[in-house]
């Protein structure tokens, strides 16, 4: 591989990875506070992508507008979904949890099969977005180079909420302990309903920046990219928003370097980002960052 196609397939690399950060980062902070694998995670990421798309186009909202109109609509989704499904289910076993987020994860794809159809639309990226940059032999597109910036700017924002707020003090603390939250009179359903809403934001961003890479959208796109956005949470030791990042920074590259080493295998890239969590999880089972995990979590 000569040196133009390494920093080539770095920047491919991270622009993936940081895509499948960012819906990972959600997976592993609900699984953190309740313990829940939401598989609806993934369709809210469809959600974001879906809404951006019709901002600008029943709406005639400008890109950053309909971006900030998917967010916000993601979030109120994220924290309805919580209220409605999850929150009754508070002292369920996890295994009615877990079927309910099933249940939401058919109901958003089907939902927006009946209104958008199930036909692949095409996702309108912005003319200053499609520019194509060269640096020497390297080219890569506007947004391709925007994607890993944004996420470290929001991975470093997740973070500084995290720990250095009361709020995110207290995600912390439940994480532990919800009942001990309870008994110190914290809200535990209102920071709940925050990671919801954190979670659900990361994920429609996710959704947008997926779309403006591959523009095309389907109600289904969620699912497999859903799947991979939590095996990279698991990888990297789901619970951890750091591992979640780093997770899906492997995945990605592990995507790009197949298909670039070996092209006649590019079908079956998806296949590799598991095969790649298997062998990381016979030796590690808690993950990359899952070593000491009672108390490294978040």
């Amino acid at each position: 591989m000569d040196f133009s196609l390494f920093l080539q397939n770095m920047v491919n690399g991270f622009s993936l990875g940081s895509m499948y950060a960012l819906i990972a980062i959600g997976y592993t902070m609900v699984y953190g506070v309740l313990r829940l694998i939401n598989f609806a995670h993934g369709d809210i990421m469809m959600v974001g992508a879906y809404v951006c798309f019709f901002g600008m186009v029943s709406l005639n909202l400008p890109f950053i507008a309909a971006v900030v109109f998917a967010v916000t609509i993601c979030a109120a989704l994220g924290i309805i979904t919580d209220t409605i499904a999850y929150k009754p289910l508070r002292k369920a076993p996890r295994i009615s949890l877990l079927i309910t987020a099933i249940g939401i994860s058919f109901l958003l794809e089907n939902l927006f099969n009946v209104i958008f159809g199930s036909e692949p639309k095409a996702f309108i990226v912005p003319e200053y977005l499609q520019k194509v940059l060269t640096f020497g032999d390297v080219t890569v597109a506007m947004s391709a180079v925007l994607v890993p910036i944004i996420t470290l700017i929001l991975l470093a924002i997740t973070l500084f909420i995290l720990y250095r707020t009361k709020y995110g003090m207290a995600i912390r603390a439940l994480a532990f302990d919800i009942h001990t939250v309870n008994l110190m009179g914290i809200d535990a359903n209102l920071i709940i309903a925050i990671v919801f809403a954190l979670g659900s934001m990361l994920a429609a961003i996710g959704g947008v920046f997926w779309s403006l890479n591959y523009p095309s959208i389907e109600p289904m796109m969620g699912v497999l990219i859903g799947l991979k956005a939590f095996a990279a949470a698991v990888l990297g030791g789901i619970g951890s928003v750091g591992g979640a990042v780093l997770g899906g920074f492997i995945i990605g590259f592990t995507e790009v370097v197949v298909v670039s080493l070996s092209p006649e295998f590019s079908g079956f890239k998806d296949a590799f980002a598991f095969i790649f969590l298997i062998l990381i999880l016979i030796f590690k089972p808690t993950g990359i960052l899952g070593y000491n995990f009672e108390k490294s979590r978040f």
